[in-house]
């Protein structure tokens, strides 16, 4: 397996026939396959049958370099104008010690959530808190799936969540994404295939800028309720600055779910802070499994980003982000849409324009001084793309991005044609 004679998804041999060929008493080769499985090499699917795991040498995409000199519209960060100072909530953090055994969750974050939460038609009655949202999303997948199991994830959809299902030996099943979310077809044909989770943005959605409407959102519900033992986990990371409002997937009914709610994009993503809402077993499984490595996330931390948050949707500097970054992805898809470019992004920070081939496009406007993000990261079977992120990209811009991407485009049609 280590040489790779055996892929993924491969059976092994069954104990009595490696023991033939390796002359050995077949209760060493069972302990070996027993000992394969407890570290997830291998995978037991029913009493006959025993594959290799789906579990791969972890590894780490590095952002794209942005040549310089270069606009950046490719790093999918928030306008650093757009976020709150963190100055005032530094100065009046509380700087009493917090002690083992204290609450991990700090009240007034707890609290701010929980409001915020509500407010978006989700229950609040079993909250933790996580450092981000992967965070919270991987500690889900932990405590309810195992090496092997299907989920099914949005395609495209951000590379993070699907590289990380991977990580834990996950089988990336995907699901279809229109301006509205998951298709109804998409999600209907992961189902069948014996998914055990589904994952989903349910706005702001990265790369696309998908935003699961309410018909859409009732549709998916219909589909999932007859698949009630399927998990399913709602990332909302961008909540307040997303743009359209949330229309959940979430049922307090189900047996399994969970929503993460995140503040990376509304104030920064150095706050390494998420609140996890969900069934009661799923967040107790939650809590337990951080207390027995990080513990919890520092109070600190928690302090900061409660008060920031609080002083930020007084002010209204998160209402005025949400405006701003609407604007400025409006602007491009109209500007686009004159110029008969196809496009989509009806929330969040990202713009994705299908394209025929992602990396000569991304060469084109690099050379025009425009960096892009190549969509292939982001894509299981979707079609080739590039993503344009929006966030800091002023609309007076657009005007010129819009001709530089039309003139690499008309490059490539003509090469294509000559």
């Amino acid at each position: 397996m280590i040489s790779g004679a055996l892929q993924p998804g491969e059976p092994v041999p069954s104990v009595r026939a490696l023991a033939r060929t390796l002359e050995v008493s077949p209760t060493t080769v069972a302990a070996a396959y027993r000992d394969l499985r407890q570290r997830g090499v291998l995978v037991s699917h029913d009493r006959s049958r025993t594959v290799v795991g789906h579990r791969p040498p972890l590894s780490v995409r590095l952002a794209p370099p942005i040549p310089p000199g270069s606009i950046d519209l490719a790093s999918g960060n928030p306008d650093p104008a757009l976020l709150p100072d963190l100055a005032p909530a530094i100065e009046h953090l509380d700087p009493r010690p917090r002690l083992y055994g204290a609450a991990p969750g700090h009240p007034r974050l707890l609290a701010l959530a929980a409001t915020a939460l509500a407010g978006d038609g989700l229950p609040t009655d079993h909250l933790a808190v996580v450092s981000g949202g992967l965070d919270g999303i991987e500690r889900v997948l932990e405590v309810h799936l195992r090496v092997g199991d299907r989920i099914a994830v949005e395609d495209p959809g951000y590379v993070g969540s699907i590289d990380l299902a991977r990580a834990m030996g996950l089988i990336p099943v995907p699901v279809a994404v229109d301006d509205d979310g998951p298709t109804p077809e998409g999600l209907a044909a992961a189902l069948d295939r014996g998914v055990h989770a589904l994952l989903v943005v349910p706005r702001a959605q990265n790369p696309m800028g998908a935003a699961i409407s309410a018909e859409r959102a009732r549709a998916l519900r219909a589909l999932l309720d007859d698949h009630p033992d399927v998990l399913v986990i709602e990332d909302d990371h961008a909540a307040a600055v997303a743009g359209p409002p949330l229309h959940p997937l979430s049922d307090p009914s189900r047996e399994r779910w969970v929503a993460v709610r995140s503040v990376a994009k509304g104030l920064g993503p150095d706050l390494r802070v998420a609140v996890v809402t969900g069934d009661e077993d799923t967040v107790a499984r939650v809590l337990g499994r951080q207390r027995l490595g990080t513990g919890w996330v520092s109070h600190l931390i928690q302090q900061l980003a409660a008060d920031t948050w609080d002083r930020a949707r007084r002010d209204g500097t998160l209402d005025h982000a949400a405006a701003t970054y609407g604007r400025r992805r409006d602007a491009l898809i109209d500007a686009l849409a004159e110029r008969e470019i196809a496009a989509h992004g009806v929330s969040g920070l990202n713009v994705w324009v299908p394209v025929a081939e992602e990396v000569p496009v991304v060469q084109g406007l690099a050379a025009r001084g425009w960096a892009v993000q190549a969509g292939e990261p982001f894509r299981i079977d979707a079609e080739p793309a590039v993503r344009i992120t929006t966030a800091a990209l002023p609309t007076e811009h657009v005007p010129e991005l819009v001709a530089a991407l039309e003139d690499v485009l008309a490059q490539r049609l003509g090469t294509r044609r000559g």
